[in-house]
């Protein structure tokens, strides 16, 4: 019997409930899950990113959770070969796919692809860098605009990485990077997933993040932090600069109060939830659901089951 490969993708910012929706979908269709987030591949690292429980894990299989060592580094175009084989095996097995997430790049990558465009050209960058320096960012971003309209707009004036690097690219082709990706985009197979994404009130989701760090504090991020530093090798600087990693290694050091770290965490999970708006913005063919603070999961598995057996847009 042919298998119908079903793979349906739900996104949200942090703290949205799309991974408890997730699991119960997955559990309802026979599905393994792909875990999309940047953090959970770590070891050890279980508090602070909201891990799955290993109730949950004996239950359901997941992909890319616990895949490195908190002392390495982890890259996107590492996250995209581990995803594509990790697709491969359950397309094998015969099974749905739900992949989960809200780490905004490795989104992308999935959907559309990593895009690498031309090398680098360490003397333009160091220039431009320099000019950056001198000049401030905007004004390079200003220049940005004049050659690549679509660029200048979607890159955050204070992002001088992005700015630097379409710059670069335009100075290398003489033609905006806006143009290499639009052709690689056009070459990628996103009608494959069914992507489907969760959506509060903003009031509500500060409300949602403000109870989960009060819930890891409780669950002992404190003293996972200690344990991680106490580990033989280092953490990464990917690993150190997690958000709940972060502030509790300086309440740790010694550097702020655990109140204050605890409410910069949150402060700090908020802008993360706004950067990920931002980025879901252009995401195109998202099915949204508008989610009230009264609709249980189970009530929004039957809105997301509803609209993962309809056909696409």
């Amino acid at each position: 019997m042919d298998c119908v490969f079903q793979m349906i993708l739900i996104l949200g910012v942090t703290a949205s409930g799309k991974s408890a929706v997730a699991f119960e979908l997955a559990r309802k269709i026979g599905a393994e899950i792909i875990s999309i987030d940047s953090m959970k591949v770590y070891r050890r690292m279980d508090v602070g990113t909201a891990k799955p429980s290993v109730q949950r894990r004996s239950q359901v299989r997941y992909h890319l959770i616990d895949v490195v060592e908190p002392y390495e580094s982890f890259s996107v175009d590492r996250f995209l070969a581990l995803a594509y084989k990790s697709i491969e095996q359950i397309n094998t097995a015969c099974r749905p796919v739900v992949a989960v997430g809200g780490t905004a790049m490795y989104i992308k990558t999935l959907l559309y692809g990593l895009f690498e465009g031309p090398g680098a050209d360490p003397e333009i960058r160091k220039r431009l860098k320099a000019q950056i320096d001198s000049q401030g960012a905007a004004e390079l971003h200003r220049q940005l605009a004049d050659v690549d309209s679509e660029a200048a707009y979607r890159i955050h004036p204070n992002d001088t990485r992005r700015i630097v690097r379409a710059m670069e690219i335009f100075e290398l082709t003489g033609k905006p990077i806006s143009s290499f990706q639009t052709q690689f985009e056009a070459r990628r197979k996103r009608e494959d997933w069914k992507i489907i994404g969760l959506r509060r009130e903003k009031s509500v989701e500060s409300l949602r993040i403000n109870a989960r760090v009060k819930r890891m504090i409780k669950d002992g991020l404190v003293d996972e932090v200690k344990s991680l530093l106490a580990e033989d090798r280092p953490l990464s600087r990917q690993a150190r600069c997690a958000i709940g990693y972060a502030e509790i290694i300086d309440y740790l050091n010694g550097e702020i109060t655990l109140e204050k770290a605890v409410e910069k965490i949150k402060i700090n999970t908020r802008r993360l939830a706004k950067a990920q708006r931002t980025w879901f913005k252009t995401f195109r063919r998202v099915n949204w659901l508008d989610i009230n603070s009264a609709e249980s999961t189970a009530d929004i598995l039957e809105r997301v089951t509803a609209l993962a057996e309809q056909g696409d847009k």
